[in-house]
């Protein structure tokens, strides 16, 4: 007594009407309402497919119109996401490989054939077309996230450390087309002098395998410009080798910044204390020469001294004044006031 419920769709390419009709049985016998559709000629066969979808299909690869290797490609041509099963009266083991490698789920014997073994490989067919399916979704959302990025992206073999895979933006910043990419190492776009740095993390990553990392390295372009970037790193399986993921970012403009910055929190700190230091002294001189010359005023000669002393005071405060101006120019800000703006 069939026990599955669930409405399956199923295409049947027979021109044996009692292969058909035993098929037919086998169906009934495992599945309570199947949906047949059946036709007898490949050309009939690709008029219904244009037109409708189906959950599996049961092809016999003996048909008036068309046969063999032919008829598969055909078929498949224009179903590629339902799966295909071979049905047949040949035992020929080589196209049984031979038809599997063209697309086909499964190829079954048609002396062989039992309810059972047709129900179980209807299920099996359906479920694993439906698996690659997700696996080719998942790898094509890999790669629009990976190629459309906009900070680069690479894949490196662990052992040999050549590149395996590059996006876009790995090749518009680094100046190495993907074909460069491809015979080239992560050694390569690092300065000799840097190379013992690249071990090192290496090591780390090994150590910690199923770790993501970050760091700070030098990179080389193409070019021979010198970089400095920040690596996000994280262990992943690509096509059976054991690699890591890298992004990097390019922090050499980050870094200027903040060198900048710290040269001009140097000048500020001198600036600081030539006013509580420098300035204070002709200042507490002036302050202490303007009674003097006021107590001193009957006298010429000493009024002269005391001013003369007063006016050096000044000119030297002036000079000290001076300087901090000098060393509190716009233009030494600017660059800070410029990535301000931006």
């Amino acid at each position: 007594m069939a026990t599955d419920k669930k409405e399956y769709k199923i295409f049947v390419i027979e021109d044996n009407p009692g292969d058909f009709a035993l098929v037919e049985d086998f169906l009934f016998e495992q599945i309570v309402t199947p949906k047949i559709t059946h036709v007898t000629t490949c050309s009939q066969a690709i008029e219904t497919l244009t037109n409708n979808k189906f959950d599996v299909i049961l092809l016999d690869l003996s048909l008036p119109d068309r046969t063999g290797e032919l008829l598969i490609e055909g078929i498949i041509d224009l179903c590629k996401n339902t799966p295909v099963i071979v049905l047949t009266g040949y035992a020929d083991f080589s196209f049984g490989v031979k038809s599997i490698s063209l697309g086909i789920s499964d190829y079954i014997l048609k002396d062989e054939l039992t309810a059972m073994s047709l129900y179980k490989s209807i299920i099996y067919s359906i479920e694993r077309k439906k698996n690659i399916l997700d696996l080719k979704q998942s790898e094509k959302r890999y790669s629009d996230l990976f190629n459309l990025s906009p900070l680069p992206m690479y894949v490196v073999d662990l052992e040999s450390l050549m590149f395996l895979d590059v996006n876009n933006a790995t090749i518009l910043n680094y100046g190495f087309s993907r074909e460069e990419f491809s015979n080239m190492t992560v050694k390569e776009i690092r300065p000799a002098e840097e190379i013992p740095y690249l071990h090192l993390g290496l090591e780390e990553d090994k150590r910690n395998p199923n770790e993501n990392s970050s760091r700070i390295m030098i990179h080389k372009k193409k070019s021979g410009e010198i970089i400095n970037v920040e690596l996000q790193i994280a262990p992943v399986q690509y096509k059976g080798k054991n690699a890591t993921i890298v992004i990097a970012t390019d922090i050499t403009e980050r870094l200027k910044y903040v060198e900048a910055i710290e040269d001009q929190n140097e000048k500020l700190k001198e600036i600081s204390w030539i006013q509580s230091h420098v300035v204070r002294a002709p200042l507490s001189r002036i302050m202490g020469l303007v009674p003097l010359v006021s107590d001193l005023c009957e006298s010429g000669e000493e009024r002269e001294k005391m001013l003369g002393y007063i006016a050096n005071s000044a000119n030297e405060l002036d000079e000290i004044i001076k300087n901090i101006t000098d060393k509190s120019k716009v233009e030494d800000f600017q660059f800070l006031i410029d990535k301000t703006r931006l």
